[in-house]
């Protein structure tokens, strides 16, 4: 993945980043666009409303920038026609649709079937229970993908038989949460989705600055399709960390004696409780894998099936329906006004030249792409302590990405390390928002600290699995060549 042309050296742009450690001053527009990033994380981490933060704190900077001549007034005349290209984007439809899928399917209870089946087929063994969690959180993720409710729902399932059956508290909590946030990383997921459009646009400037006219197409299906495999290994590893657990700590993860069941009645039960998930999977992610439906229409399919389901669990009445609306309205409106809000951001960034800042330190590191992906990486992974994934993606891929892409690389092992990165917030202490999750569901007698030291075997599988993509790129971009070409 590394560029063709090996080691930079430092460019004159970074040789003047340098004098201006060693005193010399910086241009007033490029400080300027430093400032307004600064302002606006901090602002963030001190709780204002992130939409708000991104636009509000742009426009201030941006009308102190015009009275100081550094800011030219002119790109604020983009945004009415961004904010209608948020608006008439197609793909991002897919996003509330996306949401009332998942949010249906939470109330039609489907985990608490899944769960229990789940449970009496491998509670017996040692780590059985842990093992069912992981199973179940991976179908949930490939038919839902929505990480709160998914959390809440196992945890308030899972989790006190967990530890009934003597599992430690930080080994409970830690399952409970890292199997809750697959949801992330396995399509369909409303994180690719907005990683993918964010992604796309980038990738087809950075080509055309190139010099390549004829650009090869990347969208939410190429995403999908490359996140499916690194997510299936991802849960295969928290399962393999469980056997571990179970064998050399079996205190850990004691098995969990119900009662027992005929082979036939299991057998009924197992088919029961696994035929609603994975007949959304093979509708929504085959659909759109197979190339029979856009992202769009298989969102809309899905929000129907589990509309279906709900009705044939006779869990739709006029109460849950509003509910479910209501939940997918609150969603999806945070998720739209923050990319406008990060437009905004955008638009006042590039103003002070903040791209060519960022692009010209990227790319003049020594070391070149190795050492410009490493620090996108870390900086992606620190922001996921204080800041939600949709922050991230809508305020750091727009202005890294551009600088990555001059590299020989496919933007769908970008997108897959980025999605897989960005996974680590939900998990990151002391804002991740699975950690608020699951503390909201834990008896009282289980400390804050407890569940944050739970969740650090998975946070390091994370980070292992970021690894084995960087090293494997294979891994995310054999699947989309073999089914999209």
């Amino acid at each position: 993945m590394a560029p063709k042309n090996g080691v930079r050296i430092l460019t004159p742009r970074l040789k003047a980043q340098l004098q201006l450690i060693r005193g010399n001053k910086m241009p007033t527009n490029e400080l300027m666009s430093i400032l307004l990033l600064v302002a606006v994380c901090a602002a963030m981490m001190l709780g204002f409303p992130v939409a708000f933060t991104l636009a509000g704190v742009s426009v201030v900077f941006a009308f102190i920038g015009a009275s100081m001549g550094v800011f030219d007034l002119f790109f604020f005349n983009a945004i009415p026609g961004r904010l209608y290209g948020v608006m008439s984007n197609e793909v991002l439809v897919a996003v509330p649709l996306f949401v009332f899928m998942g949010v249906m399917l939470e109330r039609s209870r489907i985990a608490d079937e899944l769960l229990e089946t789940m449970g009496q087929c491998f509670g017996s063994l040692r780590g059985g229970l842990g093992i069912s969690v992981t199973i179940v959180g991976m179908l949930l993720a490939a038919s839902t993908g929505i990480v709160g409710a998914t959390v809440v729902t196992m945890g308030l399932l899972s989790l006190p038989a967990m530890l009934k059956a003597g599992y430690d508290p930080k080994l409970a909590c830690g399952t409970v949460c890292a199997s809750g946030t697959l949801g992330q990383i396995i399509p369909p997921s409303i994180a690719l989705v907005v990683l993918a459009d964010s992604l796309s646009g980038v990738y087809a400037e950075s080509q055309l600055a190139k010099g390549n006219f004829i650009v090869e197409p990347f969208s939410v299906i190429d995403l999908f399709a490359g996140a499916l495999i690194p997510g299936l290994m991802l849960s295969s590893l928290y399962i393999l960390y469980l056997v571990y657990m179970a064998i050399f700590n079996p205190e850990t993860s004691p098995a969990y004696y119900r009662k027992d069941v005929g082979r036939t009645e299991l057998i009924l039960k197992i088919a029961k409780a696994l035929v609603p998930p994975i007949f959304l999977i093979l509708a929504v992610l085959g659909s759109i894998l197979g190339g029979l439906a856009t992202p769009t229409e298989a969102a809309s399919f899905g929000g129907v099936g589990a509309t279906l389901l709900a009705f044939l669990r006779g869990q739709l009445k006029i109460s849950v329906l509003r509910e479910v609306a209501s939940s997918t309205a609150r969603i999806s409106a945070m998720v739209f006004a923050i990319l406008i809000g990060a437009s905004i951001f955008s638009l006042t960034f590039r103003g002070f030249g903040g791209d060519h800042l960022v692009h010209e330190f990227l790319t003049g590191l020594p070391g070149g792409f190795f050492t410009a992906m490493l620090i996108v990486m870390l900086v992606m992974f620190v922001m996921g302590f204080v800041l939600d994934f949709i922050e991230i993606v809508f305020i750091v891929v727009p202005i890294v990405a551009p600088a990555l892409f001059m590299a020989d690389i496919s933007p769908v092992w970008l997108g897959v390390m980025m999605g897989i990165n960005l996974q680590t917030s939900f998990l990151t202490p002391p804002f991740g928002w699975a950690l608020f999750y699951i503390r909201g569901v834990t008896p009282s007698s289980i400390k804050t600290t407890t569940i944050y030291r739970g969740v650090m075997p998975f946070i390091a599988i994370q980070i292992l699995m970021l690894a084995i993509i960087w090293t494997f790129p294979e891994i995310a971009t054999w699947l989309p060549s073999v089914l999209l070409g």
